[in-house]
């Protein structure tokens, strides 16, 4: 799953709950003057389609992607090294790519030396979400985890906001289930299916406004992260 499609996600996709309240806070963070973009240098690692783009470049940021699939501004070598030199960038950004990752000590350790002295590093992965290879899918993450696995290796925790808890991503999950069951169907599969899309959103809207803070921010569907490089 990624918060990353253009346009904005409908009510009627199974999961417009997460992917609305991820931009919300990805927006909210970008716009931190602690992050300091206008003029910045930003590396996003693992860009795929480079759908933040807008988004760094509506902030003064200077866009750069990474990327193995495709032919970017910085090539990633078969070892996992970043074609750049050392402490070229002032922000290095890893949206929904972490989980992907099996060596992670040459990713952020990637990531640390291509960042400036000062750098931040921006990052978003799951706590609780459905297997989804692309094409590998290796982990999940409690807050603490994911602060202690990214600070071993080299960086230290400015920031952490969790995005959805546990009432309302169960509720995703269901109707993640639901749509996989009622697309098929012929003729009325996908006007179901975006219906019960419709209804489970607003249970789960519901849901995460009376879920105490609390109880999301150690069960939090997924993470975003702002850490220092130390």
């Amino acid at each position: 799953m990624h918060a990353d499609r253009r346009a904005a996600p409908s009510i009627w996709q199974p999961d417009w709950l997460v992917l609305r309240e991820m931009a919300r806070v990805l927006h909210a963070m970008l716009a931190d003057p602690a992050l300091r973009l206008p003029g910045a240098q930003v590396l996003d690692f693992g860009c795929g389609t480079r759908p933040y783009e807008p988004w760094f470049a509506a902030a003064g940021a200077r866009y750069h992607g990474a990327d193995i699939d495709a032919a970017h501004e910085v090539s990633i070598g078969a070892d996992g090294r970043l074609g750049c030199g050392d402490g070229a960038y002032d922000v290095v950004s890893s949206f929904q790519v972490l989980e992907h990752v099996w060596d992670l000590d040459t990713y952020l350790g990637e990531a640390r030396r291509a960042l400036r002295p000062d750098g931040r590093l921006l990052l978003s992965t799951h706590g609780n979400w459905l297997y989804h290879p692309h094409p590998t899918d290796y982990r999940r993450w409690t807050a603490e985890g994911l602060q202690r696995e990214v600070e071993q290796r080299g960086f230290r925790l400015a920031r952490m906001e969790p995005v959805v808890g546990p009432l309302a991503w169960t509720t995703v999950f269901r109707s993640l289930g639901m749509a996989h069951f009622l697309k098929p169907l012929p003729l009325i599969g996908a006007p179901l299916a975006a219906l019960a899309a419709g209804v489970m959103n607003a249970r789960a809207w519901l849901e995460e406004r009376v879920t105490p803070r609390g109880i999301t921010a150690v069960n939090a569907c997924t993470y975003i992260a702002l850490f220092r490089r130390a």
